[in-house]
């Protein structure tokens, strides 16, 4: 149809045109980008856009160039129409679709020029481009014109400014209208969680929760609340608090949701429940790629390689087709257990079999297993040579671990090159780049990064370790003196390491980066926050149930060692989840057999 009277419309007579003009742009749905712009060029060569046409065709017109095209191309047509014509502005109704066409910064610019020439639009429309909003001078803007024109008790206005700070990174703004808000119905909570998710304050988010069921608030958590705080549980390792909130989706009638179950799952693989994860797939009877991929993935994650991969050789029996994502579980499967021949065939099926291509991700994985295999050159001729997309900082740095590994420091030395042209270099990547000098005991070159990095500004991230007590996260960082049990805590880790070298354990001065002596070393490492958590975690959780730990950076090479000895010497089971993976150990075993 569209086709049709556009056609019409370039054979017309200049007599008629102006009524095929008027007739087209009322009636035609989104062209096709090209063929707008031939439209538009015969618009403006003909002179039809300086007739007067009426209202409701000239709105239409900005309408048809808010759908057709891209949004950075759409605007300067738009705003071109309105200098053109500024007597016929868009409705309201016209210009809130147009706003929703277009994107970010280009649709407060076209609301601004709009206002200037008289259409001020409603709270829908500021509404609609704080849902754009992503600078946070913008979203003050705005929320100035909220203010201003008194539409701040409107709750849908003022749940978009919530979300709107949130997505610039304003919190603390974020919650200030929230808490302003006359009404906070459950969405309004839901975008507050997310929030707060999204700034790196999960802790908060999870207070939510118990705020909510208060009852006092107008608004009950409902299955997109269940999934953000499970989201949020898996994020800190949070797994008691996660199986309060399954409990309440199934009370609630939540717990047959495919997304609510998807998230469940993926919570209990990385809070280290392996078995509880796959209980709740099986129990899932309609299962989605997402679900095999979540399960997969965990296993993956959690060293279970193979039984990665029988999942994943179910799954085609079970008619789901695998996608990328499932292909990255499996690749991770093969990669953390060391299956190298397996890695290889399945890279294979996915490029020849299903036709996938590989993206970086899944290069990832091959470089992982490479590098694991001791296969370092061949890793990094895959890599310069043969990717068929650009390495990212996460490749080079997979690299540049099992450099540290395998104590290969010509090669170290490259992949930091490569970061360093890619801008990406990050404290931690130096770090990696320290241990594998420290590895060989080459002393000078861990002075002279040492050096770089102090002449750099490069500042290393604390190590922090979290453990959940009763839905409660306790955090730790090295040599910690903040935790109100601190004496109990090092007192008992006194006691600990006592039992260990007893047992054999020997501190790997080579972890402690420190210009220091070696029994300075030793008492640096002596507090690390793995340990003061393990100590911790002692002391309040019951013999029978596993020790988990949660920590932001990869685990060091001496809290390693010191966590295989404590779970033999103990008989504890001790999950660590790290930057990279689990390690699940048990009885002076690790599950990551010694690669990290």
């Amino acid at each position: 149809m569209a086709s049709h009277l556009t056609r019409a419309l370039l054979s017309s007579p200049p007599s008629s045109a102006a009524a095929a003009a008027a007739a087209l742009l009322s009636s035609t749905s989104p062209l096709p980008a090209a063929r707008f712009l031939q439209l538009h060029a015969h618009l403006l060569r003909t002179g039809l856009l300086l007739l007067p046409l009426a209202p409701t065709a000239a709105s239409a017109f900005l309408s048809l160039a808010a759908a057709s095209l891209p949004s950075h191309r759409a605007l300067p047509v738009l705003l071109h129409h309105l200098a053109l014509a500024p007597e016929t502005l868009p409705s309201t109704f016209r210009l809130n679709a147009i706003l929703r066409s277009l994107r970010g910064p280009d649709a407060l610019r076209f609301l601004r020029r709009a206002r200037a020439l008289g259409r001020r639009g409603n709270a829908f429309s500021l509404s609609i481009v704080l849902g754009h909003c992503r600078a946070l001078a913008h979203a003050r803007q705005l929320h100035a014109n909220v203010v201003a024109e008194g539409h701040s008790p409107d709750a849908l206005l003022a749940t978009s400014l919530v979300s709107s700070y949130a997505a610039c990174g304003d919190g603390d703004s974020a919650r200030k209208v929230f808490d302003e808000m006359p009404v906070r119905d459950t969405v309004a909570w839901n975008v507050l969680i997310t929030c707060y998710t999204r700034n790196r304050r999960t802790k908060d988010a999870l207070k939510l929760f118990d705020a909510m069921r208060g009852g006092e608030n107008g608004a009950e958590p409902d299955d997109v609340t269940c999934i953000l705080l499970l989201q949020a549980c898996t994020s800190l390792g949070a797994l008691d608090f996660g199986e309060k909130v399954w409990e309440y989706a199934v009370d609630h009638g939540y717990g047959g949701e495919l997304k609510v179950r998807n998230s469940l799952i993926t919570m209990y693989t990385k809070c280290g429940c392996v078995d509880k994860a796959y209980q709740v797939f099986c129990e899932t009877p309609k299962k989605s790629v997402v679900t095999w991929s979540a399960m997969i993935s965990g296993l993956a994650s959690n060293g279970f390689g193979k039984d990665a991969i029988s999942a994943f050789e179910e799954m085609g029996r079970s008619g789901v087709a695998p996608d990328e994502q499932t292909f990255t579980g499996v690749l991770s499967a093969c990669s953390h257990s060391g299956l190298v021949d397996e890695g290889f065939k399945f890279f294979d099926i996915m490029c020849y079999e299903y036709q996938l291509k590989p993206n970086v991700h899944h290069y990832g994985c091959m470089v992982d297993l490479m590098g694991r295999a001791g296969l370092l050159d061949q890793a990094y001729e895959l890599v310069v040579k043969d990717m068929r997309v650009a390495p990212d900082a996460t490749i080079w740095r997979t690299l540049l671990g099992a450099c540290r590994i395998h104590g290969h420091i010509d090669l170290g030395e490259r992949v930091i090159n490569h970061l360093i042209e890619l801008k990406a270099q990050q404290a931690g990547d130096y770090v990696l780049l320290l241990n594998t000098y420290a590895a060989v005991e080459d002393w000078g070159k861990v002075a002279e990064v040492r050096k770089l990095m102090k002449e750099k500004g490069i500042q290393t991230t604390p190590g922090c370790t979290t453990v959940e007590l009763n839905g409660e996260i306790h955090e730790f960082i090295a040599a910690d003196a903040s935790h109100p049990r601190k004496a109990e805590i090092y007192e008992k880790l006194d006691e600990i390491n006592k039992h260990l070298r007893i047992a054999g354990y020997v501190p790997n001065v080579s972890s402690e980066l420190h210009d220091l002596d070696s029994e300075g070393k030793e008492c640096a490492l002596a507090y690390h926050s793995e340990k003061l958590a393990i100590a911790f975690a002692l002391l309040v959780t019951p013999q029978h149930r596993p020790i988990r730990l949660a920590k932001n950076l990869r685990v060091c090479v001496d809290c390693h060692n010191f966590t295989k000895v404590f779970s033999g010497v103990y008989h504890r089971l001790v999950i660590v989840r790290d930057r990279t993976r689990f390690h699940h150990f048990k009885e002076f075993q690790c599950s990551c057999n010694d690669y990290w």
